[in-house]
């Protein structure tokens, strides 16, 4: 089958220290450490193994990743396997990036998230330019706080023109119209997220095609619904696979609601939902004045 994985280890440690973060900053102990990479390697080995099914994994972890020794083996590792279809990660882009260069630029991709005052620009953005002169594939985004429109707009100004730059509507703050324009600009794609999507009850492919699991093995359908599959190391969770409505009232996070299937999302990031990079013909906000068709 075709199945793809949001992976979200123990790991809670963060070099950044974001305000609207409430996981920022964290240290893990070197235990907690340790254990957080016993647990990527029994997933690892398990993904390598599991040659009957074609994989997608998108690693979602609560702190920074890529910081880590074993994360930037896992994902090149992954990335050269045959029956991995994509490979991909959520990170703010604080570690080096020649690790890259071993890893199939071809299957291999990375969600970056630009924190204004935690990184200096120029490093942020001249490792966007290693990216792309390595051929990674890759999204930029921006938490779209009133503070941050000028660093948006230079990001957008001054990253490679193919890259697209998504802006995430930021947790419990309204925009008004002016305001979700200003941002629209930049992302045509942000009305998907300027409000939470309704769900109770509608088609998600999570639990189906789509599956969380966590450091211990545990399946759940996403990262935002509780009950448990079963664990993906017995393989219990297999039986519990099928159709469903989601239980939640709302879904307002793009890891969550990309997976609605009363949206049209999978169509607007076709080859690119785990790195959340859209088709060309969506790609918004180009120094050539292109618009995406929402």
């Amino acid at each position: 089958m075709d199945l793809t994985i949001l992976y979200r280890g123990p790991l809670a440690s963060c070099d950044y220290d974001c305000p609207y973060c409430p996981f920022a900053k964290r240290r893990d102990s070197r235990a907690q450490l340790l254990a957080d990479r016993t647990a990527l390697d029994r997933f690892a080995s398990w993904a390598a193994e599991s040659t009957d099914d074609r994989l997608s994994v998108l690693f979602t972890p609560w702190g920074e990743s890529l910081v880590r020794s074993w994360y930037r083996r896992t994902l090149t590792e992954l990335s050269h396997l045959p029956h991995i279809r994509r490979v991909a990660v959520q990170t703010n882009l604080s570690c080096r990036t020649d690790w890259l260069a071993d890893a199939d630029p071809r299957k291999l991709a990375l969600w970056c998230t630009y924190h204004p005052g935690q990184t200096p620009y120029d490093r942020f953005l001249a490792k966007c330019h290693d990216l792309a002169a390595l051929g990674v594939r890759f999204s930029v985004g921006v938490v779209g706080l009133p503070e941050h429109l000028e660093h948006a707009r230079r990001l957008r100004a001054e990253l490679p023109e193919h890259v697209y730059l998504w802006i995430n509507a930021a947790e419990g703050h309204t925009y008004g119209d002016d305001e979700a324009a200003r941002w629209t600009e930049l992302d045509a794609l942000f009305p998907y997220s300027r409000h939470p999507h309704r769900s109770a009850g509608l088609p998600c492919r999570t639990g189906e095609s789509v599956i969380s699991v966590d450091g211990d093995g545990t399946v759940r359908r996403c990262h935002f619904v509780r009950a448990e599959l079963g664990n993906l190391y017995d393989g219990s969770y297999r039986a519990a696979l099928g159709p469903r409505g989601c239980p939640l009232a709302v879904c307002d996070c793009h890891i969550g609601y990309v997976h609605l299937e009363t949206l049209p999302l999978y169509d607007v990031f076709a080859g690119g939902v785990l790195e959340r990079i859209p088709a060309v013909q969506h790609l918004s906000g180009s120094r050539s004045g292109r618009l995406a068709a929402t």
